[in-house]
């Protein structure tokens, strides 16, 4: 059964993989706690490892953090040669220098499952789990369009560059076009705070007048609430990021008119891959196929849903 806010799971007949009572070995790859959304999905990812290690005592897990993309292909390159990982759990720290890397460990026979930001050749994976990118943006587009009725112009900031990015930025546009909202600038500010500080520095310094941000991100939302602050500029009327973080969960709940909504895209994905591919190696269950979770408006009415003040994010 799926749980609420999410879309079908589309499975393949006899989509479990192979198995048998020998220990299975399930190698997890993602990248370093860098921003506070991958500070959460490092917590899940442990948390989930932990348990799951005395759920199943026929499996191990080997779990590896990457501070850059080379680091992480190097992780799965050592999962393969020294562990000879039955399957892999990857959230990519970008698209394209992780696929070919990704294809080859899938092309020998190892189950793989991509987690998030997807890989630039489809076909690839045998799961893909993954909040709706494209319902993300549009979502984050129609709001906007909703508290913009006159239009006006506005600056936006991507992530890293990565497939789940520009299925973001396409869905965001699309869900403003004829609303005569005008993006009048975009750059990369990497989900990172003070890279989105320098990168809404130069907006403010290039445009004498923003009416409202799309942060796309809470962490950028973070910088580009700094960047406003310090320039001391009245004129943005509002920032909106996105994946829930409780700082900004708490600003919606409080009624901050700089951030009056957020939009969820949870860091906790990456345990139901972890736990999909488990399920997968110790049962006949079918698993293959794509999970994806939905992403839901955050407003004053319905932020206390969404708050977990104990969370790490």
């Amino acid at each position: 059964m799926l749980t609420a806010g999410c879309t079908a799971l589309a499975i393949s007949a006899g989509g479990a993989f192979a198995q048998d009572a020998e220990t299975k070995v399930i190698g997890v790859s993602i990248p370093a706690a860098t921003h506070g959304w991958a500070g959460g999905m490092n917590f899940h990812a442990q948390q989930t490892v932990k348990r799951l290690e005395e759920v199943y005592p026929q499996l191990d897990f080997v779990l590896a953090t990457a501070s850059d993309p080379g680091k992480q292909v190097n992780d799965i390159e050592d999962m393969v040669a020294t562990r000879g990982i039955d399957a892999l759990v990857v959230l990519p720290f970008e698209s394209d220098p992780l696929t070919p890397p990704v294809q080859a460990v899938a092309e020998s026979g190892v189950w793989v499952t991509v987690v998030d930001r997807g890989l630039s050749v489809e076909g690839i994976s045998d799961l893909y789990v993954a909040g709706d990118n494209p319902g993300f943006g549009r979502v984050s587009g129609e709001y906007m369009v909703s508290m913009m009725p006159e239009g006006g112009k506005i600056v936006v900031l991507r992530g890293i560059p990565t497939t789940i990015d520009n299925e973001r930025v396409d869905g965001f546009k699309a869900a403003i076009e004829g609303s005569g909202i005008e993006i009048i600038d975009m750059e990369h500010g990497n989900w990172n705070r003070d890279d989105s500080f320098d990168v809404m520095q130069d907006f403010l310094s290039k445009h004498e007048q923003i009416d409202a941000v799309w942060a796309s991100d809470d962490d950028m939302a973070v910088g580009v609430l700094a960047a406003i602050d310090a320039a001391g500029r009245d004129d943005v009327k509002f920032v909106l990021g996105g994946a829930g973080m409780k700082e900004m969960v708490k600003r919606v709940m409080d009624g901050d008119t700089m951030i009056p909504a957020d939009v969820t895209y949870p860091p906790s994905m990456i345990a139901t891959a972890i736990e999909m591919t488990a399920v997968g190696l110790t049962s006949n269950a079918p698993v293959s196929g794509t999970f994806t979770i939905g992403s839901v408006l955050i407003t004053p009415e319905n932020a206390a849903q969404f708050y977990y003040p104990d969370s790490p994010f």
